[in-house]
Order: structure tokens, then sequence, then C-alpha cells
């Protein structure tokens, strides 16, 4: 466990870095923005916006997943980072309309931009993404958060280049409904992006199955191992972007019956290593050790209507 939160604690470090950065880019781009009345910065504003708060919410999910489980909330806080994803992709689908149907309005009634500071702010903007991704790249491989963080940075870089380019050409032509052009494209960069968040917490909080993975793959996995005669009633689902679970019931050869928990072992050990699946709950049991005596019995004795002999065919179901 203190590989892990060691893990996180460098995680989060990383995040305040490039919270502080992305702050500070944030409120330059929106005076700028309104300074030199130019829609691209203020939308690359908006873009950094939403950066920001994917990197606070990555960060709460951070000592959110520190949160102790309780008796209310036995998988603890982990799934708020999905949910805090989600909320964050509907909140920029949201920004990005808001862009279009400015830059719309521009199209028809082109406005003059100071394009000189307009270039020189959006390039210190530049300068602090790539700051910041730098800081966020080392995780970005095995945390879905950070990930998410690291792709936000990097589309706000693009977008910067974006602004500069535009600045650049209005500093020297004057061909002002540019600005509403770039507008648009940063518009369609972050619509795209919300997208995809908003799919993958929902694919998430609908419990789907973690992506690239196949429940046949998995079931076949399981059969495999030494002892297990069927897999049935299985699930794999995602708590959050780092833990999957999973839970089957499976069925036992009697001639492993004595040793059941060495397979089950050995299942929960294959899923780990090969899926990465933490969190295994793994239900034994052996229909061909019941199938013999239980009709046999009935055989011999066809009076048994009364409901104590139903008990006891019953109750030889489930042995643990």
């Amino acid at each position: 466990m203190s590989a892990e939160a060691h893990l996180d604690k460098s995680i989060a470090g990383r995040f305040k870095y490039a919270i502080v950065l992305t702050s500070l880019t944030l409120v330059a781009e929106v005076a700028g923005g309104i300074w030199t009345n130019s829609l691209a910065l203020l939308s690359d504003a908006a873009h950094v916006f939403l950066d920001l708060f994917a990197l606070l919410l990555s960060l709460g999910a951070i000592r959110l997943a520190a949160m102790p489980v309780s008796e209310t909330r036995t998988f603890g806080w982990h799934r708020a980072e999905v949910f805090a994803s989600f909320i964050n992709g509907v909140s920029i689908l949201l920004i990005a309309f808001g862009i279009m149907y400015e830059a719309w309005g521009r199209f028809l009634h082109p406005e003059e931009v100071k394009s000189l500071p307009m270039f020189i702010i959006a390039l210190v903007g530049l300068a602090m993404n790539l700051l910041s991704a730098s800081a966020l790249h080392q995780h970005s491989h095995d945390d879905l958060n950070v990930h998410s963080a690291f792709l936000h940075v990097i589309g706000d870089a693009a977008a910067s280049v974006g602004v500069i380019a535009g600045g650049v050409i209005m500093y020297f032509t004057g061909w002002y409904v540019l600005d509403a052009v770039v507008s648009v494209g940063i518009g369609f960069v972050i619509f795209w992006g919300s997208w995809r968040v908003i799919r993958e917490s929902v694919h998430i909080l609908l419990e789907g199955v973690p992506r690239n993975m196949s429940i046949t793959q998995v079931s076949e996995a399981i059969r495999t191992i030494e002892g297990v005669n069927s897999v049935h009633h299985l699930n794999v689902w995602t708590i959050c972007s780092h833990i999957l679970a999973l839970s089957a019931h499976v069925d036992i050869l009697p001639d492993y019956k004595d040793d059941q928990t060495a397979v089950l072992r050995r299942i929960e050990e294959l899923l780990f290593e090969r899926y990465h699946i933490s969190h295994t709950t793994l239900q034994a049991e052996c229909t061909k050790c019941i199938e013999g005596p239980i009709i046999k019995e009935m055989r011999h004795r066809p009076r048994a209507v009364h409901s104590h002999d139903h008990g006891a065919c019953s109750h030889g179901h489930h042995h643990h």
C-alpha cells in the first residue's frame, strides 16, 4: 500500500505544480482576451479553464481515494473521480456551444482585435502549457485521470498555437474574421474532448466491462485453471481508473472439491497478473457433487413430498 500512497503523493505534487501554472495562464488569457477584444484568446481561456477544472478534479480524486471505506461506502470514494469527470465533460460541452454561438456573431460582424498583445499573451500561455504537460507526462500512461489531464494540457497547447498563428496573420493583414475562425477551431477541439470524457465516464458509471477486455477471454482464462469445470454469473466492472473488480461462480470438478481454496487462489493470481483485476469475489460450487446423490435419493423415496425432505435436498446445495 505504501508504494501506491507514494505514487499518489508524487502525482499530487505534479498536479499542484500544473494547477498553479494553469491558473496563471487562465488569468492572463481572460484579462488579455477582454483587453485585446480577441474571442480566440477568450476561447483559449475557456479551454484553459476546463483544464484547470480537470486538474482540480484529478487532485480531488486522489484525495477522495485516500478517504477510508466505511459501513455505508464499501468501495470508499473512488467512484467520485469518475462522477467528477462526467460533470467536467458536460460543463465543457456547454462552454463549446457558447464559443460557437459567439463566433457566429463575429463571422457576421468582424470586430477589430489588438493582435500584437494577443500574440504575446498566447505565447506566454503556450509556454505555461508545455511546462505543465512535461510535469504530467511521466504518469500519464498508468492513470486515466493523469492521462486525461495531460491530454487537456496538450490540447491547450495546440489551441494556443492556433491563437498565436491567428495573431501573427492578423497583425500583418488586419483580416479580423480570422479571430472567429480560430475560435471555432478551438470550440471543436473542446467539443471533441468533452465528448470523450463523457463517453468514458458514462461507460464506467453504467458498470461497463473495462475497455480492451472481453468477458469471453476472461472466462476462457479462468477455465484453463486446473480443477475448474465451468464459470457462470461472471461480472467485470471498473470501480475507478485503476481498480477493476470481478465476481463469478466457479464450478469446481468433484476431484478438486477438497482443495477448492487452492483452485480459487490460483484463479485470483491469474486474474491479477494477466488483467490487473485486484478485487475478486469468487463463489465455489460443485454441481457434479450434488447431481448424483439427489437423483438417487428421489428414486429411492417416491414419497419425498414432505417439506423436511425437500429441505434435506436443498441444503446440500452449497458446499463452502
